[in-house]
């Protein structure tokens, strides 16, 4: 009877936290909106901005924009078809407009992905300042307005993109780099002041003077005449250009090389991690042989075929974190049932063991 109830018991535990599931299952996800009308132009939105020929038209347009800029630097040119490069300028405008609204719409049911990509944040940005009446009326920022457009081809041309963002990541290197840059130069510079600023005041002739000489030399372009110069004057110039030369052009243009290659190869790891956070791995779902699995034997059993994991969408977190709650649910009621089940004692055991039937003495022996 105790273990009529106890079935009867664990029976109702199991029908409610079913039900539970249920209901969990059934209700919608929180800033999830119906699968209906709704949804349809953002998907629309979305798989035309991710098309192909979308990136195509939209960096021609660019390219047609940046043509446009060079074409008004010719006066006759502008003189003699100003209506035709005015409709031109007005219908980019128009198509970046239209491409603006169209990755927003692709971003409808979550805006606020949209303005975490710092590409569609400076699209965005000068889409909107052509629309300010302050730009428009200013002829100058207008056209360096334009010319921001042009560093959107960026978007487009991933290697172009690497090294934009790497030197984005270098000022704090490059930072570093021209402090002791600085100081190197005032420290040389002071020198060349103490021993040629007299003989050679062209040159040396003040700080400014000196530093501007110094940093002329650093590539290197005319440092033969000026350790001729001052050969004339002193042999130990040999040391101080040689010392200059070997510390400044060596040593710290190899340095700024050195911070321009790691923000090179940090930027290529970040393109990486985001074209892989993006898509699906490679060669996942694909690459199995059509007749994979045709000749397994008829004993095999289920266990040993493989079979694919099907999961829920990684794009839903709190979906799969109820399922999550839901397995952890699972769970601890399977360790109750298995607490709750009765233990076998002695005495049972005993009984169980009259109860079966004795063997017959042919067996028995």
């Amino acid at each position: 009877m105790q273990r009529r109830r106890t079935l009867r018991r664990d029976d109702v535990v199991v029908q409610q936290a079913v039900a539970i599931g249920r209901q969990e299952v059934a209700r919608p996800l929180h800033g999830q909106v119906d699968a209906g009308e709704e949804t349809v132009q953002a998907r629309w939105c979305r798989d035309v901005t991710e098309a192909r020929w979308f990136a195509l038209t939209v960096f021609a347009v660019i390219l047609l924009n940046a043509a446009l800029l060079g074409v008004e630097t010719y006066s006759g040119v502008v003189a003699e078809w100003h209506g035709w490069l005015w409709l031109d300028e007005h219908a980019c405008l128009a198509a970046f407009t239209a491409e603006i609204l169209l990755r927003l719409g692709a971003h409808a049911e979550r805006p606020r992905d949209f303005f975490k990509d710092p590409w569609n944040l400076f699209d965005l940005a000068v889409v909107l300042c052509a629309f300010l009446p302050v730009v428009r009326e200013n002829t100058t920022v207008l056209r360096l307005l334009r010319l921001a457009r042009v560093l959107r081809t960026a978007r487009f041309l991933p290697q172009l993109r690497i090294v934009l963002v790497a030197v984005a990541r270098s000022p704090p290197g490059t930072l570093s780099f021209l402090l002791v840059g600085a100081l190197l130069l005032y420290v040389y510079a002071m020198v060349g002041w103490v021993f040629f600023g007299h003989h050679d005041p062209g040159h040396y002739g003040s700080i400014g003077r000196a530093v501007l000489t110094l940093f002329l030399l650093t590539p290197l372009d005319g440092i033969g005449d000026a350790v001729h110069t001052g050969l004339e004057l002193s042999r130990w110039s040999l040391v101080y250009y040689a010392s200059y030369v070997l510390i400044a052009s060596f040593v710290l243009v190899n340095v700024l090389i050195g911070v321009v290659i790691t923000s090179l190869d940090e930027a290529r790891e970040m393109e990486k991690a985001a074209e892989a956070g993006a898509g699906t791995e490679p060669g996942a779902g694909a690459g199995a042989e059509p007749g994979a699995g045709a000749g397994t034997e008829p004993g095999a059993s289920a266990e040993e075929v493989p079979r694919p994991a099907v999961g829920p969408p990684d794009d839903h977190p709190l979906l799969l974190a109820r399922i999550t709650a839901a397995r952890q649910a699972l769970d601890a009621l399977e360790r109750d049932l298995i607490r709750s089940a009765p233990t076998p004692t002695p005495t049972r055991l005993a009984a169980r063991t009259a109860d079966a039937p004795a063997a017959p003495a042919g067996e028995a022996r």
